[in-house]
Parts: C-alpha cells; structure tokens; sequence
C-alpha cells in the first residue's frame, strides 16, 4: 500500500465521521434523527437521492456487468434513468405533501398508516416487516461491496475487510441521524460522479481512443458490440424493469419527504437526473472500456466486479487512485447509511413508540433509534460473511423487493381516492411474496426479472381487493381531496 493513497483514503473516512460527530450535537429528537426535521435543500435532496440510490453496484456491479456481457447491459440504464425520471416528476412532490399534510408522517409505514386510517397498526407492521426483511439483505449487499474494496485496496483477507467497512459506515450514522447521512451522501454524490467522468477518459486515451478500443473489443468478442446479443425481448424487459424498483425504494421516497418545501422539488429534480445521467453513461463506459484495456494489457481480470479498483490503480498516480478508491467507499456508505437509517426509524417510531412505549421521550427515541442502527447492521454483516457474493445479485434480489411490494401502492395512494387498507397490505404481501415465490424457481421463470411480475401482481391485488372489500371513509376522501386541490393550485 502506497502512502498517498493511504492518506488519502483515510482523510476521506475521518471527515464522513467528523460529519456525523457534527450532526449528533445538532439531533434533538425524532424527526430530526430520521428525517432532518424536513429542512433539507434542493442540491443536498438530490445529490443523496442519486447516491443513495445507486450504492456500490454503480462503481461495482453495473461496470462488472458491462465487462462480462458488453454494450447489452446498458438497457438497464435506459430503464433506470426512465424511472428515476418518472419518480422524480410524478411522486417527488405529491409525497412531500401528503406525508406532511398526513399528521407529518416521517416515515413510509406512517404514511401508509395514516393514508388509509389503520387504526389496527396491521398497515404498519406488514409495511415494516417488509422494509426490515429487504434492507437487510439490501444492506449486506453494501458490506459485501466494501470488503471488495478493502480486500482489493489494502490486501486484508475478506473477514477482516468486512469488519473494518461495516465500523466506519455505523459509526456516522449512529451518531449523527439523517442529517450526517444526507450530507455525507452529498459528498459522496459529487465524489462518485467525479471518479466516474474521470476514470472512462484516461481509460480511452490510454487504449489509443473509441475507435481503437472498439476495434479491439470487436477482434477478440464481437458480441459486446451487439446490444441485442444473448438477449431476447424478455430479456430486455427484465433489464429494463429495473426502472419501476424506483416508485417503492424508501431510502429515496424519504428524500422526497425531507426537502424543507414542495417548490423546490423541480429544482431538485434537474440537478438530480443531471447526476444521475453522468453517472450511469460513467460507469457503463468503465466496465466497456476497462475490458479494451485488460485486453491491451494482458491483465488476468478474475473478478469482473473489481474493473474500477483494477483501473484506479493501474492508471493513476497513488493521490488520485486514493481520490477513486475513495469514490467507491462512497458509493457503499452512501446506500447503506440511508438503509440503515430508514430500517432504524422504522423498528423506532413503528414498531417501538407506536406499539411499546407511546409515552417515550424523544431523547429515549433517539437512543432506541441509534441502538437498532447497531442490531440492523449486525445481522446484515453476518449475512455477508460469504465472500463468494455478487454485490449485483443482492441488490437486485432487494430492489425488486421494495419496488413490487411498495411500488404500485405508492403510485395508487397518490393517485387513487379509492384504494382502501385492506387492498393496501393485499398488494405489499402479493407483491413481496411474488418476488420471493418467483426467485426460488429455477432463478425465475422465463428469466425474467421477478421485479415485473411482482409489480403487476401486486397492482392487480390493490385494486381488486379495494373494489370487493369496504369503500374509504369520507375523511380519507376529504384529506384525498384537499392534498389534490393543493397540489392543482400550486401547478397552477
């Protein structure tokens, strides 16, 4: 290990800790741990979306998927970008309404609880068993992610590494809420786009230029430059179904729901698929190109998902390839700060102030609040303890996850004066079970992605049951009612 990247890379893990040790002197209660008391800034919302949303598989996975298969991966980005898009323009701000408009619901299983009046807590806890089932596989995908790193950039056996990543990322968020996690993600957001405009340009340079490099992809495997080879429409459908995991994924409706006013969304929501689309063409353009270069340079490549580290440290001088390894340690911390945090606020203000102790303080919340941080991550680290994990494979097992059991109800519950509670759990059971029932069989039927027919499924059942079951009360329409009248003013 060369001392610059060493520096470089451990000043980057101290100031995300002096973050949060900054933020832990700035919570004061509840709302302020898990959603910065509604108080956050159109570039600060943004940037920690994006980064929250894209995690290690951006500098990971979606590079290592383009290494192994060519330019057919980047249906996924078409997807991707699509439905980032579309939830940024259709729920963004209609949720920021709602959950505030709703009694100031500060969570996803509050929403759900107060929108369709659940007086029974039935709504809350399926909504929270759901959230704390996927993130924690979500979760251990990160801590995979960052045993790869430090396995790869300080040469530490993989154990070793899983531990030391898992004791930063918990560090700053125990201590500073979703205050630190916001701004570090900010942080991180622009780290990682940088690393990912940077990294694909020295590489085209180094390999002699586009041309050359698709001149020499072509010679050894033609079939990377085909955007329909080894796929199907089916396959293209599941790539590209990865755009509707976005309407149900809580650590980015959280966002919507923490930006300090509704009309500073649009903002928002320009800087954020700015970002977004930069970083997505990055890191195609890492995985693509990074193959010319391994193939230029005889390099035995054994782990596609390493092509960035691979790079970074080949390519660059020791204070810049600790600038990009950094990145990476980004793109992790980013994801999981935000999992661990939703995951916390659910077992505390859905599970422990709603169910135990009504009466609790907000300094005895905060603390509960910390303390699952701990127990969440845990379990997650122990569930990666197999270093034979694809960092791909669990997060797409998660996000199909969230985004059929909590996509179309979010969707609907925005939408739809109708939808009723009990269409409401039908759909997240159907849609969670789906998934699920889908991925243990054989991998899926028909390869296709089990995130599409699970989103269908559950679609189907929330309007189905609502039609057969009790209509919503008149108070649910007036609040239905009132949010869209606001709403229409404000577009007005």
């Amino acid at each position: 290990m060369e001392t610059p990247v060493l520096i470089s890379f451990t000043l980057y893990m101290l100031v995300m800790v002096g973050i949060g040790l900054y933020f832990y002197f700035k919570t004061n209660d509840l709302s302020d741990f898990v959603l910065g008391g509604r108080q956050l800034g159109p570039g600060v919302t943004a940037l920690s979306a994006g980064a929250s949303d894209m995690s290690g598989w951006l500098l990971l996975g979606l590079p290592g998927m383009m290494y192994s298969d060519g330019i057919v991966g980047s249906w996924i980005a078409v997807g991707l970008i699509l439905g980032a898009y579309l939830n940024w323009h259709y729920i963004a701000k209609p949720l920021r309404v709602y959950t505030h408009h709703l009694n100031d619901a500060i969570t996803i299983p509050d929403y759900f609880s107060n929108r369709f009046e659940d007086h029974s807590n039935t709504l809350r806890i399926v909504t929270a068993v759901v959230i704390l089932v996927f993130y924690t596989l979500y979760t251990s995908s990160g801590l995979v992610g960052g045993a790869k790193l430090f396995e790869a950039t300080f040469h530490l056996d993989y154990s070793t590494s899983l531990l030391v990543g898992s004791v930063i990322i918990v560090s700053y968020t125990f201590l500073g809420g979703y205050n630190a996690v916001s701004w570090t993600d900010f942080i991180q957001g622009i780290l990682m786009m940088l690393a990912l405009v940077i990294t694909p340009i020295v590489v085209i340079m180094h390999i002699g230029g586009i041309s050359e490099g698709l001149a020499l992809i072509e010679s050894v495997d033609p079939a990377k430059l085909d955007i329909l080879s080894g796929t199907s429409l089916i396959g293209i459908l599941s790539l590209m179904a990865w755009g509707l995991g976005y309407f149900g994924q809580p650590h980015i409706l959280v966002r919507f729901m923490s930006i300090r006013h509704e009309d500073e969304m649009n903002r928002a929501k320009t800087i954020g698929m700015t970002w977004m689309i930069l970083s997505v063409i990055g890191s195609l353009a890492v995985g693509f190109f990074g193959f010319a270069y391994v193939l230029s340079e005889g390099i035995d490549l054994q782990d596609s998902e390493k092509i960035f580290i691979t790079l970074s440290q080949l390519l660059f001088n020791p204070w810049i390839a600790g600038f990009l390894l950094a990145a990476i340690l980004a793109a992790i911390m980013s994801t999981i700060d935000s999992q661990l945090l939703v995951s916390s606020s659910v077992l505390t203000r859905d599970i422990y102030h709603a169910l135990v102790r009504k009466e609790a303080s907000n300094t005895e919340l905060v603390w509960v609040g910390r303390a699952t941080v701990i127990v969440i991550a845990v379990i997650a680290w122990y569930l990666s303890t197999d270093q034979d994990s694809s960092v791909l494979m669990l997060v797409a097992y998660a996000w199909a996850g969230f985004g059929a059991a909590f996509g179309p109800l979010i969707i609907l519950s925005l939408y739809n004066p109708n939808i009723t509670r009990l269409g409401a759990i039908a759909g997240m059971v159907t849609g969670s079970l789906t998934v699920i029932i889908w991925k243990q069989l054989d991998g899926g039927l028909f390869d296709l992605y089990e995130l599409l027919p699970g989103f269908i499924a559950a679609w189907g059942a929330i309007i189905v049951v609502s039609k057969v079951g009790n209509e919503s009360s008149k108070h649910t329409q007036k609040i239905f009612d009132e949010v869209q009248k606001k709403l229409k003013t404000k577009r007005s």
